[in-house]
Formats: structure tokens, sequence, C-alpha cells
């Protein structure tokens, strides 16, 4: 489909103070280890550091690489560079995204997708941070004797079970056939990889969800 010059100049600036943000982000991180060795006149040896991150890279970099492929379609340009800016995109940035799309009945990658998943991921930053900043403050010690309570314990494990299980349901039954394939799928593939990234599991769904509903479509199953 053929932006118009409109859309075009508004993704410019999308981008333009995307990367902006995002290499600014970057580089406050680095300032932190960079400003303490500063401080103590303790600085590691080139060798020491790139060691330790060669691991981790190769751990990380297909994760990296395929959670921008998976999540830019589903939350737009700026919903994408905000998400990584600020962090927390499975747990919250992405659920957020997609539910206010879902909310304000619009689709992924139309202008009026984009605005939605960029305000509401926006929204979230926001509130995210002010809910941690109360919390910290006011819940922490709250919250250390909660976790050691036997009863109120188990709790904790399923915060995230319980908040993604209720945003799913709701995609699940608009096209139930396709979401029990993904779903079968996704099991699967954790039953002999059990511990793939998150970021690996969510393209790989992703993938079957597409191919199931284009095969479904061209067999009739589905409309």
């Amino acid at each position: 489909m053929k932006r118009t010059k409109k859309e075009k100049t508004y993704l410019d600036s999308v981008h333009l103070w995307g990367r902006l943000w995002s290499i600014g982000a970057l580089i406050a991180l680095l300032m932190v280890p960079t400003a303490i060795c500063a401080h103590f006149h303790a600085w590691p040896k080139f060798t020491e550091i790139m060691g330790p991150i060669g691991k981790v890279m190769l751990l990380n970099w297909t994760v990296a690489v395929v959670e921008v492929i998976a999540y830019t379609p589903l939350l737009g340009a700026g919903g994408t560079y905000l998400s990584f800016v600020t962090g927390n995109i499975v747990n919250l940035k992405l659920p957020c995204g997609l539910n206010a799309m879902a909310k304000a009945d619009v689709k992924a990658n139309t202008e009026e997708g984009e605005v939605v998943s960029t305000l509401a991921i926006g929204a979230s930053a926001i509130t995210t941070t002010l809910v941690i900043a109360t919390g910290v403050l006011l819940l922490g010690p709250a919250v250390s004797v909660l976790k050691n309570n036997p009863v109120a314990k188990p709790a904790f494990a399923y915060v995230l079970p319980a908040l993604f299980g209720a945003l799913g349901a709701g995609y699940f039954r608009k096209n139930v056939a396709v979401s029990l394939l993904t779903i079968a799928v996704g099991c699967i593939v954790l039953l002999f990889a059990p511990s793939l990234g998150v970021g690996t599991l969510i393209f790989v769904t992703i993938i079957t969800a597409i191919a199931g509903a284009l095969g479904m479509f061209k067999l009739g199953w589905i409309k």
C-alpha cells in the first residue's frame, strides 16, 4: 500500500527520534559502569570484558534479532522504539499495545494502529515508572513479608500466566482452530527445547499462526 506524504513525514519523524533516543539510552547505560570505573580508578582489561560479553552475545543474538522481526509488525514503528528503550516488552509493552488496538478496533500496520499502539505503550511506560516508584517507597517491606508467607508465596509464581491467560483468551476465541494449532506447536517445541528463549518461541508461534491460517483458508476451513 502506497503511503501518503503525511504518513511518510510522520514515519520519518518517528524513525529519527526513535534512533536518537535508542542511541541516547545505550550511551546512558554504558555511562553507568564507565562512571563507576572512573570514580574508583579501576579499569578492567579489554580481554576481561570481551570474554564474558562474547559468551552472552552467543546466547542472545538470535533473540535480539528475532524480537525486532516479531514485535515490529505488531507494535508499529513508534511502539517498537518506545518498547525497546523502556524495556519489559513481553510482560507489559506488547500486551498493552495489542490490547489497546483491540479495544480501539484498529489493526496493526495502519495509521490508526500506529498512533494507538504508540500512545498505549507511552502511557504504559509512564504508569509503570510511577507504580514502581510508589511500590518501592510504600510496599517494599510488605512484599518481603508476603513472599515469605507460605499462603501468599505461591501466588507470585502465577502473576504472569494469569495476565497472559486473560489477554490471550480474547484473541484465542476469535479463531479457535488457528489458536489450538499455534498453542499445540508451542507446547511441542517447549517439550523438546524447554530452555528456548521467549523471543524465539514467540517468533516460532507467529510463523505457525500465519502458516496455519493461510493453509486453513486455502482448504476452506476458515473464512
